[in-house]
């Protein structure tokens, strides 16, 4: 068999004019295929990108070798109002309409997306099946590359050279589709771009099966306008990103860069724009690893008042009633720890005392002094954070403190475990088993949450951003207190980056249960 023809200046030179033809064309069969792939398990995505295109070599060198009964393609089969219709022509007409459903659907779940939530409070997303994805991309990459072949068929003479340069651009087309499906990960408003590009293909498609022709120039101009126009965009949105990241403090900066070396990337610019999406983390830290080594970053910066409870919740035993009282108020209060007060309450506590300490002296004497069994806690002011507490503890053999303002007036109580709850979760006693947990999933998609609940917390759950160094609250009854500036009354709403907080249970002025949720215009 004569392979001179190989050697020919004319044949490399026909071989690389249709590699370029075959990539430009591809570039629209690209953009769809990165937006289809995503719509897999992540874990999957790669593979039916891969599978798809590798398919679609397969199906685009059986269609080179049907040449002769493609180009039979374009005789009429029937005429409607004149116009004479094709197998090309219907062909084409399908696959644009398919690409205008496919492209508005798509453009309608991005608008209008909500956020389900699981019992583990991540975000549940309806995949597409693989086997699906793959046979979507197949049968569109039919739907492009007719005209690839065609093309191939007319500007070469020998069928061996177009498989081989229709093969070699689908190669670089793989390799093209994972950076592009990355990029469109990366930039949630391009899918929006790329959809756009895919209604205008899809109707150019339906126009040319009508045999009304649409210049190439044109939609390739209107195509690479707008992404000059998302070009800027996209510099726009990284010089507000930059600027927001510098006004942050640097201890801030230096948190979020080590989270970000570890894999563990700390929203600080999270914003409403997400619209409750969350973010699917590829760590190799499981969850609890990652919010206890945020929780152990941030100990420098979280403020005492956002871990201790309340004064008006401190437990207390007055001395001042009669012994047989006192006995009750043991026996029937579940902490292991109470403040001792006598009849000036609060204002001037005398200490704590422990129930193992009185245990211990009924062990050996059966009676106890109250008095003598006192301790003194830890003072700590107002002002300290978290980690300046933990210090305090360590240099101190109490493990109760009580927090005070400069007027030494008692704001509140901070122990041992509020420390090590505020790094690693709770640790529900056993008498806190039966009460709610500080957040539960509803059916209605939402979540509702204690008032008390930490504002940190808060966001390694839903996508908010962290709060202002300068800030005056640190929980969510105080977010909302703060948006609405007054106290609020049940069935009060805030909208809060892209939320609803709707307060459902109060205990006098105080906030017990907050419910959360996606915020959409049904909402209101």
């Amino acid at each position: 068999m004569d392979f001179s023809w190989v050697l020919d200046p004319n044949v490399l030179i026909g071989f690389i004019t249709l590699l370029v033809l075959e990539l430009v064309l591809g570039i629209d069969n690209l953009v769809f295929v990165a937006i289809v792939a995503n719509k897999a398990k992540p874990e999957y995505r790669d593979f039916a990108r891969i599978s798809g295109l590798s398919l679609a070599i397969v199906m685009r060198i059986i269609m080179l070798a049907l040449a002769s009964y493609l180009m039979s393609m374009t005789k009429p089969l029937f005429t409607i109002f004149n116009i004479e219709f094709s197998f090309k022509d219907i062909l084409m007409i399908a696959g644009g309409l398919f690409l205008i459903y496919k492209a508005t659907t798509e453009l309608h779940e991005k608008i209008d997306e909500q956020v389900q939530y699981t019992d583990s409070y991540q975000a549940k997303i309806d995949y597409t099946p693989v086997g699906i994805v793959i046979l979507q991309i197949v049968l569109l990459d039919a739907v492009f590359s007719i005209d690839s072949v065609i093309t191939a068929v007319g500007m070469v003479n020998h069928i061996t050279i177009a498989m081989v340069a229709v093969t070699v651009a689908m190669i670089f087309i793989i390799i093209g589709s994972k950076y592009l499906t990355e990029f469109i990960n990366k930039h949630p408003t391009v899918v929006i771009l790329c959809l756009g590009f895919l209604l205008l293909i899809g109707l150019s498609l339906i126009l040319e099966g009508f045999h009304i022709e649409v210049p190439k120039g044109y939609i390739y101009a209107a195509i690479l306008f707008s992404i000059m126009i998302e070009v800027l965009n996209q510099i726009s949105s990284k010089n507000r990103k930059e600027n927001a990241y510098t006004s942050v403090s640097w201890r801030r900066r230096t948190i979020d860069s080590v989270l970000g070396m570890m894999g563990i990337r700390e929203s600080i610019l999270a914003s409403a724009t997400k619209n409750g999406e969350f973010i699917e983390d590829q760590s190799v830290f499981e969850d609890n690893e990652k919010h206890m080594i945020r929780s152990v970053l941030t100990l420098a910066e979280k403020p005492i008042e956002s871990i201790m409870t309340p004064r008006m919740e401190i437990e207390k035993l007055n001395i001042s009633k009669p012994i047989e009282e006192q006995r009750n108020d043991l026996k029937d209060n579940p902490f292991s720890r109470l403040i001792v007060v006598g009849k000036a309450g609060i204002e001037e506590p005398l200490g704590y005392i422990s129930k193992k300490d009185i245990l211990t002296e009924l062990l050996e004497s059966e009676k106890y002094d109250i008095n003598k069994l006192i301790k003194q806690p830890l003072f700590i002011p107002e002002t300290a954070t978290v980690l300046t507490a933990l210090e305090l503890f360590r240099n101190s053999p109490s493990d109760i403190g009580l927090v005070v303002d400069e007027f030494g007036t008692i704001l509140g109580l901070v122990s041992m475990k509020d420390i090590m709850e505020s790094i690693a979760g709770e640790f529900p006693e056993e008498y806190e088993q039966t009460e709610l947990p500080s957040i539960q999933t509803n059916p209605d998609k939402s979540i509702t949450v204690e008032g008390s609940l930490d504002y940190d917390q808060l966001t390694q759950i839903i996508h908010i951003p962290p709060l202002p160094e300068d800030s005056e609250f640190h929980s969510v009854a105080g977010l909302i207190m703060e948006e609405l500036q007054q106290i609020p009354n049940i069935g009060d709403s805030i909208e809060y980056y892209g939320y609803t907080f709707e307060v459902l249970e109060k205990n006098g002025q105080k906030i017990e249960r907050v419910k959360i949720k996606p915020y959409t215009k049904e909402s209101k």
